[in-house]
């Protein structure tokens, strides 16, 4: 997938200035907030799943060696078969060899981050393999040619009047009078669509939330049966999924099923949870008769052991940026790259390099809200001052920046002339300040006031007014110790 992240603060202004995409965005918070904290609050052991979680995931990034093995040995076991991919170009290559001799002309494709993130789609297309998104969502950005905007909710960004305009523009095969002003019937025709695709298809590719160890089990966590029908119906199942989607047990999994959908959706469970182990076996009445799970790399490796391995630990829920403001302000496709909102902006550097990226762990307010509702506690505003101080020690902050945070510094390490300097510009700004309250302009401020009013100056500092507030504490404290006995008895 082509990356933009290297232009997101004009991507941001684009996102701001467009007033659909405003108004779509206006759901995320009303849509996501309020739900997730219900169905937390209503279960008491929330924060110790959130911490067994956390532990699970931790664990077995320790030993991620060890499991993938035992995960290898179990799909083998089972009549499947495991392919390892250490980059996008390797998966999209073994992808493309196993629907060549499925003699494949369509795909259908569950929803899956990790196909954005190697640009499955037009690698197939350009072979002559059509992929067909069957989750609603993807269905209707795959429509728009656009990637998705959010890592569950795809088409977020995307207005009800919109999809309607779509639908009419490419179901032109359907009575242009039909009515289309209910969400129900434009989920009833993409049904209509897709039910012949999904009967079509030679292959179907599923990404995965999970992949147990112990039993060689892919799981997908849907609230469509587009999920289930893709990779039951088709021949061959094609599971793609990246390494950290590994856990050891079925127990395990247990755990982390309860922190997901009430983190991702506010639902206890999702609609549908799904777990495929291998090829359909003698008996069974359905299923695909051959099992294929692609492992994606693509530098996850290199993150374990490093001071951004904690980021493997998550399992792509969206509350980070469900919570985010600086998302629901900009919207994901400003993040110019697959993954959005906090997460993404400590991925994304991680896996294109912060040279590409590095725009985006500055894209924060730092208000903490993404790790306190992550299910399993990432400290994402600390991964992303990591990545912000990667980027000041590789000069990649532009030179101004540079150059001003080392006035700062000279200033900071130097407690006299800091004061000095402060109490200058605090009183000239006041004197210049006086009657206006605020400026609308300021020298070497464009960075506030392009945006934002710049409130004036009262003419005292903070460590002025500091001093002079502990003076009069003690002088209070002095007069007390110092009068008549029994005074104020």
């Amino acid at each position: 997938m082509h990356t933009t992240s290297p232009r997101f603060k004009t991507n941001a202004h684009e996102a701001l200035d467009d007033a659909k995409l405003q108004r779509a965005l206006g759901n995320v918070p009303k849509g996501f907030i309020a739900k997730r904290k219900k169905v937390a609050d209503a279960l008491p052991e929330f924060e110790a799943l959130r911490d067994a979680s956390r532990d699970i995931k931790s664990h077995t990034l320790k030993h991620l060696d060890l499991y993938l093995e035992a995960y290898e040995k179990k799909v083998i076991a089972s009549g499947g078969h495991v392919h390892w991919a250490e980059s996008a170009a390797d998966a999209r290559a073994i992808i493309l060899d196993i629907c060549r001799k499925a003699n494949a002309r369509t795909i259908t494709k569950g929803k899956s981050m990790i196909s954005e993130e190697i640009g499955l789609n037009d690698h197939l297309a350009a072979n002559g393999i059509v992929p067909v998104e069957t989750d609603l969502g993807e269905y209707i950005i795959q429509m728009r040619g656009e990637h998705p905007s959010h890592i569950i909710a795809p088409a977020i960004h995307v207005n009800k009047d919109e999809v309607e305009a779509d639908f009419r523009r490419v179901h032109t095969h359907l009575d242009p009078a039909r009515d289309l002003t209910e969400p129900t019937s434009l989920l009833a025709e993409a049904r209509g669509e897709l039910r012949a695709k999904f009967l079509a298809a030679d292959v179907g590719l599923t990404g995965a939330n999970f992949l147990v160890a112990e039993t060689g089990t892919s799981v997908i966590v849907t609230n469509e049966g587009n999920g289930d029908l893709t990779q039951i119906l088709p021949k061959t199942h094609i599971v793609l999924a990246s390494l950290e989607k590994i856990v050891p047990t079925l127990n395990d999994l247990s755990q982390l099923l309860r922190v997901l959908a009430r983190s991702a959706t506010g639902q206890e469970m999702s609609v549908y949870t799904t777990l495929s182990t291998g090829p359909k076996r003698s008996g069974d009445p359905d299923g695909p008769e051959n099992y294929h799970v692609v492992l994606l790399d693509n530098g996850r490796s290199s993150m374990l052991g490093s001071e951004f391995e904690e980021m493997l630990r998550c399992i792509r829920c969206g509350a980070c940026m469900n919570h985010c403001p600086v998302y629901h302000a900009v919207g994901g496709h400003a993040y110019g790259w697959v993954y959005p909102g906090p997460m993404g902006s400590v991925l994304t550097p991680s896996l294109i390099g912060v040279d590409k990226a590095g725009h985006l762990p500055n894209a924060s307010t730092f208000c903490g809200r993404c790790e306190s509702v992550c299910p399993v506690r990432i400290p994402l505003p600390k991964l992303m001052r990591n990545w912000r101080e990667r980027e000041f020690e590789r000069h990649l902050t532009p030179s101004v920046q540079r150059r001003g945070l080392s006035v700062w510094a000279t200033l900071a390490t130097r407690p006299r002339l800091y004061r000095l300097v402060t109490r200058l510009a605090a009183r000239s700004l006041a004197l210049l300040g006086r009657g206006k309250g605020r400026f609308r302009k300021l020298p070497l401020a464009g960075g506030w006031t392009d945006f934002r009013d710049f409130p004036a100056p009262e003419g005292e500092t903070f460590h002025a007014a500091w001093a002079k507030r502990e003076k009069a504490g003690r002088e209070k404290t002095g007069r007390k110790e110092t009068g008549p006995k029994g005074a104020g008895a």
